[in-house]
């Protein structure tokens, strides 16, 4: 890892240098920025890029599945989609990660072995966040000794609200260190911060504080993931590059359910981070119904007709 240069050192340095720092950061042009995203959603891909655009979103997709009535099978149904889309087009990408609970991480590790798709488990008392700060990291210690290579945290957004940077930032630095060599991914849960300044101010602090990617949500809040947030978040790992030469990723969860959706996200990665983020390392889209309309419309330019729901299993 690069040193940090010495602006962003010393904004991690205490309480009062983060405040500092992030009060600072120049506020978001809303209507500029909502504009710029309107703009981008409408450019169109080309017939001959849109099949390249499909395998690449199905290899972003972090295959997931959050609910109380999840079961070992379920999930193990989950990980043979995720490593074999479609069954009968066995040149489909696999995608990215399943996405899980933690109780159910050592299920989709043993499932997944060997695959190269990755166990992604949620943490840190998701979707709310509200526990105690040792319950928060014994959480992340299970999922990690179950087999998870990456952790979606959920960021304290009462804390953050109340301006207790230090103390979201402390939290986020401590996971890190829990997920030993596991990737982090922190949850802004961007619904809940109200405003573009505060999802700037959020995203640069989950980065300061360690934060392997930032992801928009939870996908229990709405809004989720809106195209203008992700545009700022991707301006946010664009500026953390061009600051420390280190690349951070985005990951974008929740409401992005059609090819239509998810080609929009691909256009504005390209132009506002740029092609080095056009990968799975650096972009996910946390998803449970994107990969089916993703494996229609591939079907349908290998096809050329459309294949219906009927055709295309989604679990």
């Amino acid at each position: 890892m690069a040193p940090m240069p010495s602006e962003f050192a010393d904004a991690a340095r205490d309480e009062r240098s983060l405040r500092r720092f992030l009060l600072g950061l120049p506020g978001v042009d809303q209507v500029g920025l909502e504009q710029r995203s309107a703009d981008l959603a409408t450019r169109s891909v080309k017939k001959g890029a849109k099949r390249w655009a499909i395998d690449t979103a199905i290899s972003m997709v972090d295959l997931t599945t959050l609910e109380g009535a999840d079961t070992p099978g379920k999930v193990r149904t989950l990980c043979a989609k995720a490593r074999r889309p479609d069954a009968e087009h066995p040149d489909a990408p696999p995608v990215a990660a399943v996405c899980v609970y933690s109780d159910l991480a050592a299920t989709a590790a043993e499932a997944l072995a060997g695959s190269g798709v990755r166990v992604a488990s949620v943490a840190t008392a998701f979707p709310s966040g509200r526990a105690a700060r040792a319950v928060k990291l014994a959480d992340v210690e299970h999922a990690v000794a179950a087999g998870a290579d990456e952790i979606d945290m959920v960021i304290d957004r009462g804390a953050f609200l109340a301006g207790r940077y230090g103390q979201v930032f402390e939290e986020i630095q401590q996971v890190k260190d829990a997920c030993g060599k596991a990737h982090l991914k922190v949850i802004l849960e961007t619904g809940e911060l109200a405003t573009y300044d505060n999802v700037r101010r959020a995203s640069w602090l989950a980065l300061l504080a360690g934060g392997d990617f930032i992801k928009t949500s939870t996908g229990k809040v709405s809004p989720a993931a809106t195209l203008p947030v992700t545009h700022l978040m991707l301006q946010v790992v664009r500026d953390w590059r061009d600051g420390t030469g280190e690349l951070r990723g985005v990951k974008p969860a929740g409401g992005i359910r059609t090819t239509k959706d998810a080609i929009k996200h691909l256009v504005t990665v390209h132009e506002v981070a740029g092609p080095e983020w056009l990968t799975p390392e650096l972009f996910r889209f946390g998803a449970s119904s994107l990969l089916g309309d993703l494996l229609q419309q591939r079907r349908t330019q290998l096809d050329g007709h459309y294949s219906g729901p009927d055709y295309v299993a989604v679990d």
